[in-house]
């Protein structure tokens, strides 16, 4: 008779067939009911709605998003097309999200189809998807992207009403910005004998600094005997950089997320009051506060430290062989990293107290302190040596985050102007706020990228003057819920907020 475990086993191999088949979306029919109750007892599996399901994960506490947000794009795709085959498609303002680079979860996916039901599917953690009954992209109109029927992009700009640009500025800029030349959007503007969205549109290049493409929209529609009257459809005008040069929109959106929020950064947060910057003190003040900083970035990331262990460590007095357990190893390893990787910083910091650039310090040492931070752990046979390579080749979620991080190839061609953005920005507090922000938007490694953000952080702070800063684990959700409003809804405010209350009580203690 089988035991309970091999009873679970023949389950997790049915549930890794599916998964190895692409299968994101589980429906009741693709496991047997014994598979699927076992599963689901265990926490391998989780139900969406009735009938469909997702792979998940044991370890997720009861009420976390983690699973849900990591599959939604894979789930929808597939449940969509099970539904109605090739007959349905994204609305065209989803469409434009997607063009521009933002894979965020949103709160209602609004999907067209032609058997839609014109009703509204709740999901798990308020997330819902609302199908309607109404032309769907098809043919030229259609484009594919990971499974999921997109209206292609010059048909969604065409498509979408004014009111796009005004709530969804970034994303609008950015997908104007990665047009070359009017050509595709023209045949479409002429064919349809879309006048409006001609007008809107020659208003929107003009204003983000492509004149030429505005001119040929309306000099061609005139030409084809339309009355165009050119509206600027956003709120304010802004010149993107190398609009129509650069085809990236995860390089635009980078771009225009920095100039929109160091306005505000600027306004929020108070001038930096500098302390002595002489290097011997400064470096004396870090080593001191030390072991309360490891303690906090440490268990912030989930790691279960102490500080008799960070001392233990810093001294050279451990031995993983000590503790057999997995846990402890990957706890005092993870703490051995942080000590090897805050010495490289201390570095950096000296450069930077003795006139160095912080922008550029941090560029030239950044993944020099990412192989420290995890070198021990590859030394010790936890993790393989192709981690200490550098930017990440797969893709990477943040836990509990509607927020999904841009993809590999995405990664490679932000860093670079992450880094120009460093060097250029004057204001100390932007380097400070944007630079920990941006660098997490981006999360260019696959594991490590919320110490390396607050090693940056305080780098910056280091570059103003300002004292080293410890973010308390005590604070963890109200730190990560303001990266999170940063992040999904470009809101800064609570994350400069944030950053000003924890540097005044650093400041004070």
């Amino acid at each position: 008779m089988a035991t309970i475990s091999e009873k679970l086993a023949d389950a997790l191999e049915a549930l890794n067939a599916l998964q190895d088949s692409g299968q994101v979306a589980i429906r009741s029919a693709d496991l047997s009911r014994t598979h699927r109750e076992r599963l689901m007892k265990a926490g391998f599996l989780k139900e969406i709605i009735k009938g469909w399901y997702i792979p998940s994960r044991p370890d997720e506490r009861l009420g976390e998003s983690t699973a849900w947000y990591t599959s939604f794009w894979g789930f929808c795709a597939q449940y969509l097309t099970e539904r109605f085959g090739e007959d349905w498609s994204l609305s065209p303002e989803q469409s434009l999200m997607l063009h521009a680079g933002d894979t965020t979860v949103p709160r209602q996916l609004l999907v067209r189809a032609l058997k839609a039901g014109n009703k509204n599917t709740d999901f798990p953690h308020n997330t819902s998807l609302f199908e309607s009954r109404t032309t769907i992209a098809n043919g030229e109109a259609l484009t594919l992207k990971d499974g999921l029927r997109l209206f292609a992009l010059e048909d969604a700009l065409i498509t979408v009403p004014e009111a796009f640009f005004k709530n969804n500025a970034t994303e609008a800029r950015t997908v104007l910005a990665i047009i070359p030349d009017a050509s595709a959007l023209l045949a479409k503007l002429l064919d349809g004998g879309h006048t409006r969205a001609a007008g809107r549109l020659s208003g929107a290049f003009r204003s983000i600094g492509s004149p030429k493409i505005a001119d040929e929209i309306l000099s061609a529609m005139k030409a084809a005997d339309h009355d165009v009257r050119e509206v600027n459809p956003f709120a304010q005008s802004i010149k993107v950089a190398h609009a129509g040069r650069v085809t990236s929109p995860h390089v635009h959106r980078i771009r225009l997320k920095w100039d929109k929020m160091r306005a505000q950064v600027i306004a929020l947060m108070p001038p930096a009051q500098p302390l002595s910057n002489d290097p011997d003190i400064y470096l004396k003040a870090m080593d001191d506060i030390y072991v309360t900083d490891a303690y906090h970035s440490l268990s912030i990331e989930g790691y279960r430290v102490s500080p008799d262990l960070i001392e233990k460590v810093r001294h050279g007095n451990w031995n993983p062989d000590d503790d057999p357990q997995d846990r402890a190893l990957k706890d005092t390893l993870a703490a051995r990293g942080y000590w090897e990787a805050f010495q490289r910083v201390r570095e950096t910091v000296r450069t930077v107290l003795q006139g160095r650039d912080a922008g550029e310090s941090v560029e030239a040492d950044l993944s020099d302190w990412y192989r420290s931070l995890f070198a021990p752990s590859v030394a010790a046979g936890i993790l393989k040596a192709s981690h200490l390579a550098g930017y990440r080749n797969s893709p990477v979620y943040i836990r509990q985050s509607q927020h999904v991080p841009m993809g590999v190839e995405a990664v490679r061609e932000c860093m670079p102007v992450f880094f120009e953005l460093l060097r250029a920005e004057q204001d100390a507090n932007v380097r400070v706020v944007l630079g920990h922000l941006i660098f997490v938007f981006i999360h260019p490694y696959i594991d490590g990228n919320g110490r390396m953000a607050r090693f940056l952080m305080n780098v910056m702070m280091a570059a103003a003057g300002r004292p080293w800063t410890v973010i308390h684990v005590n604070d963890r959700d109200a730190y990560m819920a303001s990266l999170e409003t940063a992040s999904v809804e470009e809101n800064i405010e609570p994350f400069a907020a944030f950053i000003t209350k924890t540097m005044d009580r650093n400041a004070g203690e």
